[in-house]
C-alpha cells in the first residue's frame, strides 16, 4: 500500500472509514486517562475525524497528521474554521486555535515535533496499515513519543481471509505483542459491531469486533 492508494480513496470520496459522529469509545474512556487540561494529543492518520474537534472541545491541543490534503481542507471547512497555513519541514501545517493538522507522511514525523505530546489517540491508524507497515508504525511511535505519553487505541478484528483490508484485522494478541514493550495495555471494552455495519456484512464477514485499549505509562 502506497501514498497513491489513500490519495485515490479521498479523491473518489471512498471514505467509508470516516465516522459522522464522535467515536463512543472516545467519549466513554478518554476522561479516564486524566490528562491535564491543555495537554497536546497526537492523532496519527487522522483524516477529517470529528474526534479531533471533540478533543479540542474538551480542552486539549490536538496534533493530527494526515497524508491527504483534501481530508485536511475538508476538516477545517466542515468545522467552519479558517486555518492559518504554513510549511514546516516536509509538512504543510494547518492551524486554527487548539487544532493543528500536519499534512504529509506520518513516518517523516520526528521526536522533536511530538516530544511534548502527553496523549495519543489512534482510531484509524493501526488498522489502516498492512502487517509489515503496522510493525514499522509501532516502532516509529516508540521512537518519537516521550515515555510519559499515554492514550487510547481502537482496533477492529475479524477473519482476515474473509476480506482484504483496509481496515485490516488486528487481534488482541497482536496488540499485546507489538505494543507491550512500550506501554501497559488494558482492554477497556470490546463490542460485536457486525450487525450495525452492513458494508462489512455485504463483504462476507461473519465476525467483527471493535476493541478499545488504554495505553498506559510503563512503571
Amino acid at each position: 500500500m502506497d501514498e497513491g492508494f489513500w490519495q485515490r480513496r479521498w479523491a473518489r470520496n471512498e471514505i467509508g472509514f470516516h465516522l459522522n459522529e464522535v467515536n463512543p469509545f472516545l467519549r466513554r474512556h478518554w476522561p479516564g486517562l486524566r490528562l491535564t487540561e491543555g495537554a497536546r494529543v497526537l492523532v496519527p492518520l487522522c483524516g477529517k475525524s470529528l474526534d479531533m474537534a471533540w478533543l479540542a472541545e474538551q480542552g486539549f491541543a490536538v496534533l493530527g497528521v494526515e497524508l491527504s490534503e483534501r481530508a485536511v481542507e475538508d476538516f477545517f471547512t466542515e468545522q467552519g474554521l479558517e486555518a492559518d497555513i504554513s510549511v514546516k519541514g516536509g509538512f504543510k501545517v494547518y492551524r486554527a486555535g487548539a487544532l493543528e493538522i500536519r499534512c504529509g507522511d506520518f513516518f517523516a514525523l520526528s521526536h522533536n515535533e511530538v516530544a511534548d505530546c502527553q496523549g495519543l489517540y489512534d482510531r484509524a491508524a493501526l488498522i489502516a496499515l498492512p502487517a509489515d507497515m503496522r510493525q514499522h508504525y509501532v516502532e516509529h511511535l516508540a521512537n518519537i513519543l516521550a515515555p510519559s505519553c499515554q492514550g487510547l487505541l481502537i482496533t477492529l478484528d475479524y477473519e482476515q481471509e474473509q476480506m482484504s483490508g483496509p481496515p485490516f484485522a488486528v487481534s488482541d494478541a497482536e496488540v499485546r505483542q507489538s505494543l507491550s514493550s512500550r506501554w501497559e495495555i488494558e482492554l477497556l471494552e470490546r463490542a460485536n459491531v457486525l450487525d450495525g455495519n452492513w458494508k462489512f456484512l455485504q463483504r462476507g464477514l461473519t465476525r467483527l469486533e471493535e476493541s478499545c485499549y488504554r495505553l498506559g505509562v510503563r512503571s
